[in-house]
């Protein structure tokens, strides 16, 4: 999940991109992934908008905010690739570049994806090198960027071992309908609310302590999300479903 639409991704030399350029145009990239993961710092921001859930894959956890009710649709982005959201999560944002690690772990290495529409030796947007071959201010931008985003991956990732710790998460599914077509979306978890009402003071205390209570509870507010998402399903699907069939119903179970 954490490469999603990453297709080939490269690490950024000045001999193969000392006069290469990246251009943003719009969100279009992401607009056939349905989820992205997000950061334990960015679930106040995502909270008012999008649902945020768990999603497992083998040993790893990882929170994510939904985007589409469907696979391979992202209802947050137009056919112009305009954002439709307030908060773009930072997954998003740090698209095209990406670090990898070299060197055991050890050292990273920034990439981007040659397959970017916006990648171009034409001169559009902003430049990856001086002239003097020298990473450009932009690319420094960059670096910044993507190291407090690893330094939050990090925090994110021991807030989740202490959830698979406390065995808080289960299996949760949304269940909807266009006109009388039912449809459910599932494959993610959510906290649930007996397992954390029954959680001992001092795990409650050490939560509270370390600021993830709040976290879950933004989780658990945001799943009411699913009925703002749903509600622009008609209109990102005009083709197939016909406007006369908005009568909506969601369940999260």
């Amino acid at each position: 999940m954490q490469m999603l639409f990453y297709e080939d991704a490269v690490p950024v030399q000045g001999a193969r991109h000392a006069e290469c350029f990246v251009e943003m145009r719009g969100y279009g990239f992401c607009r056939g992934v349905n989820s992205v993961p997000l950061t334990a710092v960015e679930f106040r921001s995502a909270a008012g908008e999008y649902p945020i859930v768990f999603v497992q894959s083998g040993a790893s956890l990882w929170p994510a905010v939904v985007l589409g009710l469907r696979r391979e649709e992202n209802l947050m982005v137009t056919e112009q690739g305009e954002w439709l959201g307030r908060y773009i999560p930072a997954f998003v944002r740090r698209y095209p570049f990406v670090f990898s690690a070299a060197a055991g772990d050890r050292q990273m290495v920034l990439c981007v994806d040659e397959a970017f529409p916006g990648f171009n030796r034409q001169g559009r947007g902003e430049p990856l090198f001086t002239p003097a071959r020298e990473p450009s201010p932009y690319v420094g931008r960059v670096l910044r960027f993507l190291q407090e985003y690893r330094a939050q991956f990090a925090r994110t990732r021991a807030f989740c071992e202490r959830l698979q710790q406390l065995e808080l998460l289960e299996p949760m599914q949304a269940r909807f309908t266009v006109g009388t077509m039912p449809l459910s979306l599932g494959g993610f978890l959510a906290v649930g609310r007996q397992r954390l009402k029954a959680l001992p003071g001092d795990a409650l205390a050490s939560l509270a302590a370390q600021d993830e209570l709040e976290l879950l509870y933004l989780h658990l507010h945001s799943l009411r999300n699913f009925e703002s998402l749903h509600h622009r399903l008609p209109f990102a699907a005009a083709e197939a479903l016909p406007a006369a069939e908005a009568e909506k119903r969601v369940t999260v179970h």
